[in-house]
């Protein structure tokens, strides 16, 4: 690879300062305060970069592929990121949501099958696209995806891409399902040869520091599944809206109580109870911009593989910015409590950014 082409350094202004006055600026515009982690980090960052666009290692050493960042929920690690890649002066950089590149990895595979070894193909292709490329909500809970991802990251890595993970979890503990934790292994392996792993747990949540919080839709309760009247008012749907209606979501069907050209309605039985997979959720996004989901419950009575959908579908919603009106028929503590400590815990950060209004 070549990165005369690809790199663009808009002064003579070191990267490593460049990037931290970046992260200052957007502290002070925001009146936060970064705590001693967030600033080591960002520290991390900007020299990580600095040497890896002068193409500096140590003797004898490979140079190190990326940072991988990890913390609890709420200590920043996304706020870190975005302002981190902001400031990267390299033209071929990406910022890309786990789901969605699982996605675009899946259908860039499928359009050249029957070639050899088209994972390899696409990674090299995008390792020819991309410089930088920074890799939010890092985390495997499928055997599909811990094989993509695990060959993916091997072959971007010897391509020379620089990358950046912000993850809730160690790097050891990246894919808890013991079924298929080994076949894992050797990219955990790679992470922790390769990468700097930086820890951002004890940090403020720059969320709760805002005293302007952007809501992305409502929490209400206690409701009913079948409020037709409040839920249609809520959602604005058009006066020409479809009605119990079946719909063709990647070759699977998919069954929704209503619809027009911007907005629906669906049910948690029919969206999270039967298979549906990342690239659904984000098919019906793309579709439909806003959205309602009634008939939520405690998740705690659902199987693992009901809830795992759920916590997927609202890490792909609050990425992709959906309007989401959510209607349960408990308290948001209650819908998540006794669930998966990690997982639970991040999609509850992110359900307490909607606007919670009892009935």
């Amino acid at each position: 690879m070549t990165s005369d082409t690809r790199l663009h350094v808009t002064s003579a202004e070191a990267v490593a300062d460049r990037v931290r006055r970046h992260f200052a600026a957007a502290l002070d515009e925001r009146g936060y305060r970064a705590d001693e982690a967030q600033l080591a980090a960002v520290d991390h960052l900007a020299s990580w970069l600095d040497d890896f666009l002068a193409g500096r290692h140590g003797f004898l050493r490979k140079p190190v592929a990326g940072v991988y960042l990890w913390g609890g929920v709420g200590r920043g690690k996304s706020f870190v990121m975005d302002h981190f890649f902001a400031a990267a002066p390299i033209q071929a950089k990406r910022r890309v949501h786990f789901h969605a590149f699982l996605q675009e990895l899946q259908g860039r595979m499928l359009a050249i099958t029957g070639q050899s070894d088209p994972l390899v193909r696409v990674a090299r292709a995008i390792a020819e696209e991309t410089r930088l490329l920074c890799f939010d909500e890092f985390h495997v809970h499928d055997i599909g995806d811990a094989m993509l991802l695990g060959r993916m990251l091997k072959v971007l890595v010897d391509e020379g891409v620089g990358l950046v993970c912000t993850s809730n979890y160690q790097p050891e503990n990246l894919c808890p399902n013991p079924l298929y934790r080994e076949r894992f292994r050797p990219a955990i392996e790679l992470i922790e040869k390769r990468f700097d792993v930086v820890s951002l747990d004890g940090g403020h949540d720059y969320r709760e520091q805002s005293s302007a919080l952007e809501e992305w839709g409502s929490f209400l309760w206690p409701a009913t599944t079948d409020d037709f009247d409040l839920i249609h008012d809520r959602l604005r749907l058009a006066d020409d809206a479809n009605f119990n209606e079946v719909l063709n979501v990647n070759h699977h069907p998919l069954r929704i109580h209503a619809h027009d050209g911007y907005s629906a309605w669906m049910d948690f039985s029919e969206m999270f109870e039967r298979p549906r997979s990342a690239s659904d959720y984000l098919w019906l996004i793309e579709h439909f911009p806003r959205m309602a989901v009634s008939g939520l419950g405690p998740l705690a009575d659902y199987p693992p593989d009901v809830s795992m959908r759920f916590l997927n579908f609202i890490d792909i919603a609050y990425d992709r910015q959906l309007r989401l009106q959510l209607f349960a028929s408990v308290s948001l503590e209650e819908l998540a409590a006794g669930g998966a400590a990690v997982d639970f815990a991040r999609t509850l950060s992110r359900l307490r950014q909607l606007k919670l209004e009892p009935l």
